[in-house]
């Protein structure tokens, strides 16, 4: 502005010296991106040449040597590379660092896993399927599903037991069928549990079953399908153990030559057709059932086998297949506990 400059000019600023110290001004600014250190010194410019306003005798010799003030950018030049040199390197210091909280970390989350799953410690509620008053299915002989699922379970809970899971419990629940999954649910929770798993013996839609008599009795039965299922909701809040336990379940009784049941997965099974998620051993996602989605642990459901089909009723009546079934699942369990462990290493 007009009236800006002739107030410089009356400080002594005007003419020939205002141009140089514009120039110096101009040098400060050039400076400022090369380092933020070194901008403090922009007030010392002006300070500067406040003094030489002041006394005109030294002004001369002073503005001579303004190239030496212009020359200033040499230690900032020369500062400047080992300055960003050193950042440059500073991540590789960081990665390092990170890298090993992670490694400290983990033992300590396997501890808390751990223990939850220490045989002694570890409670299971073995679920004996159906009620006295709710039998389930009826074989090809006239024999309830109830009674096949007390037995089997018994013998796992023996099996469990001596491999160490000493708080494995029974589960014998009385009443109609949907009120006693209520109680079997209220149960489990109440304990509460670390697993529930829920032992059945299988059988087919009624549209598959055929007239034939055992016993001087009539009875009914179908051939068609045979083998084990393993079942698991994804709406149960710990899906991911659920899942767990029963890809060891599932292979365990695979490796002792057992065959899975695939009809579940065919559009002939209509409504009990259900999603087939491992292929390879038979597990089956279930999300409408209520002792699965329900329960507050990790819950499986286990289809032992078909008292349907005539020829392996007679299996599943033997006690030579309930070691087998119990033997996997004991070594199902005892791995799923083992893979966790072997995390931490020896303690």
């Amino acid at each position: 502005m007009p009236s800006s400059g002739k107030t410089f000019d009356q400080s002594g600023f005007g003419g020939w010296p205002r141009r140089r110290t514009i120039a110096a001004a101009m040098v400060a600014l050039l400076l400022l991106p090369v380092e933020v250190s070194h901008a403090g010194w922009l007030s010392d410019v002006f300070k500067g040449t406040s003094k030489q306003a002041q006394s005109p005798k030294r002004q001369a010799p002073k503005q001579s040597p303004s190239p030496k003030r212009a020359a200033a950018p040499k230690p900032a030049a020369s500062s400047k590379p080992a300055k960003v040199a050193k950042p440059a390197a500073a991540p590789k210091r960081r990665t390092a660092k990170l890298v090993a909280p992670k490694v400290v970390a983990k033992p300590s989350v396997s501890k808390t896993v751990a223990a939850t799953c220490e045989p002694s410690k570890f409670r299971i509620v073995l679920d004996v399927g159906h009620t006295a008053q709710s039998e389930g299915a009826i074989s090809a002989r006239n024999v309830s599903e109830f009674v096949y699922n007390l037995r089997l379970t018994q013998r796992i809970e023996e099996k469990l037991k001596a491999e160490g899971f000493t708080e494995t419990k029974l589960l014998l629940t009385e009443g109609k069928a949907r009120a006693s999954l209520v109680k079997r649910v209220a149960a489990a929770n109440n304990l509460p549990a670390n697993l529930f798993l829920s032992i059945h013996h299988d059988s087919v839609p009624k549209k598959f079953l055929e007239d034939w008599e055992f016993g001087g009795r009539k009875s009914r039965f179908s051939d068609r399908f045979s083998g084990y299922s393993v079942f698991v909701s994804s709406n149960n809040p710990e899906y991911k153990a659920s899942l767990s336990i029963a890809e060891l379940l599932a292979k365990e009784m695979k490796a002792q030559g057992l065959k899975y049941a695939e009809q579940y997965s065919q559009p002939i099974m209509g409504r009990y057709q259900h999603p087939l998620l491992n292929k390879e051993t038979g597990v089956y996602s279930y999300d409408k059932l209520v002792v699965l989605k329900k329960t507050r642990m990790a819950a499986v459901l286990l289809e032992a086998g078909s008292i349907i089909n005539r020829d392996e009723e007679l299996q599943m009546d033997s006690a030579e297949r309930r070691d087998i079934i119990s033997s996997g699942v004991a070594a199902a369990i005892k791995e799923y506990c083992d893979r966790r462990w072997g995390i931490l290493g020896p303690l």
